[in-house]
């Protein structure tokens, strides 16, 4: 692992981890969610999940993140830190694929970053829990913007994933045609979690998240 910092604009810079293997096909710029940093255990296990699978992650943290504050950017500070992270990618990896994304918050503001600039060289986006909508009110206003995103997106999703209503989700990612994909993932909510009663546990479901980010990376 490497830690970095990337400038964001005149006057801010936050926070990075680069974490390759020996040889990484791809890497993904893997943005946090809205409560937690890149350091979160989530952020951590899915890094060191995809290095297994020689995918590469830039982790990094949003400016409000970095201050410590729990008010989350307003979407133009996101969308250059997204981009800040993007840009940092390249210079550090130079000609490996580009995949862009992240977990819920992150998800949404690469793929609004993407969807009103395209990010250079990326070639796809991966969300870890799309948040379409608020819990408890279901609707598709948050995705209005992906239809101008041109390059190919993977969705993974719990099925009891209380931010994105599958009734809703799926014909969203319908209407996006080839360019999207969506993966499910049953019994688990937005975080990934599963009850016990379903018969598996967090590790089991993180691998199936990962196996199906890597297949749809190299298809």
């Amino acid at each position: 692992m490497k830690k970095l910092s990337i400038q964001v604009g005149d006057d801010t810079t936050v926070s990075a981890i680069l974490q390759a293997p020996d040889d990484p096909r791809a890497c993904y710029v893997f943005a946090h969610g809205a409560g937690a940093g890149m350091e979160h255990a989530f952020m951590t296990a899915v890094a060191n999940g995809l290095a297994e699978r020689r995918i590469a992650t830039l982790r990094y943290q949003f400016p409000y993140m970095e201050r410590g504050s729990k008010r989350p950017d307003t979407p133009p500070v996101a969308h250059a830190a997204v981009r800040a992270a993007v840009a940092c990618a390249a210079r550090e990896l130079g000609p490996l694929m580009l995949l862009a994304g992240g977990k819920s918050f992150g998800a949404r503001m690469t793929s609004q970053a993407q969807a009103i600039e395209p990010l250079p060289l990326v070639a796809g986006l991966v969300f870890l829990g799309f948040p379409l909508h608020p819990a408890g009110t279901p609707s598709i206003s948050r995705a209005e913007h992906l239809s101008k995103v041109q390059i190919p997106m993977l969705f993974v999703q719990g099925t009891q994933d209380k931010l994105a209503d599958l009734d809703k989700l799926r014909p969203v990612v319908a209407g996006l045609g080839a360019r999207a994909t969506l993966m499910t993932i049953e019994h688990a909510d937005h975080s990934f979690h599963v009850p016990k009663r379903s018969g598996r546990d967090d590790e089991a479901v993180l691998k199936d998240v990962l196996d199906g980010v890597a297949r749809w990376a190299f298809e």
